[in-house]
């Protein structure tokens, strides 16, 4: 199956996975998704399936990436699926070995998004500890921590900074085929919005 994967958890990545074959294009940028999204997806060729990161992560970009994928499959009518980010930092770093890995990204606010792993199967992972929200120091390491936190809070989080290969989406989505996967976004608390004051009358 040929796959589009969508992220922008984070910064903005996306990739084509054709089998063992892989077209990426990524921006570490944390602000203007929607337009780095639009430029990257025109480079890359068509696909069956649509992937997208669904977080944990803060509420504009991540909603830039799960409204295109749902946009472009509706579009093209393909199907679309949802992994979790932290999944795909996941898989990266279990790849390497470990039998256990913690997940820190930012959350801002001084908070991280977290969970914990253990790999199944060579593909994917399952969750020992859950998403939540967090400051640095509430954060039980299991094994090794990658992600932003690692870079943000260095003392609270010791470990290695990871961003998001999309192509572990669309290899996580392949081993999840046939179950139900998704796109909603996890936010795991409310967006901020801050209420306008109001144009002000002339005296």
């Amino acid at each position: 199956m040929k796959w589009l994967a969508i992220d922008t958890s984070e910064g903005t990545s996306v990739a084509f996975v054709d089998g063992t074959a892989v077209e990426r294009r990524a921006n570490a940028d944390s602000r203007g998704h929607a337009e780095h999204l639009a430029p990257m997806l025109a480079e890359l060729p068509e696909s069956d399936a649509i992937v997208v990161g669904t977080g944990p992560a803060p509420f504009t970009g991540l909603r830039v990436g799960i409204v295109t994928a749902r946009a472009l499959a509706a579009a093209r009518g393909i199907p679309v699926v949802g992994v979790p980010s932290l999944d795909a930092l996941a898989r990266q770093a279990l790849d390497a070995g470990a039998a256990e890995i913690t997940v820190a990204t930012d959350a801002r606010r001084k908070e991280v998004f977290w969970a914990s792993y253990r790999p199944l199967g060579a593909d994917d992972v399952e969750l020992i500890d859950p998403f939540a929200v967090a400051i640095p120091e509430d954060v039980a390491i299991r094994g090794t921590l990658v992600g932003a936190g690692a870079r943000l809070y260095p003392e609270a989080l010791p470990g290695r900074d990871l961003a998001v290969d999309p192509a572990v989406l669309a290899r996580i989505a392949t081993a999840r085929w046939g179950a139900e996967q998704p796109t909603e976004p996890l936010y795991l608390r409310r967006p901020d919005i801050h209420a306008s004051a109001g144009r002000k009358r002339a005296s």
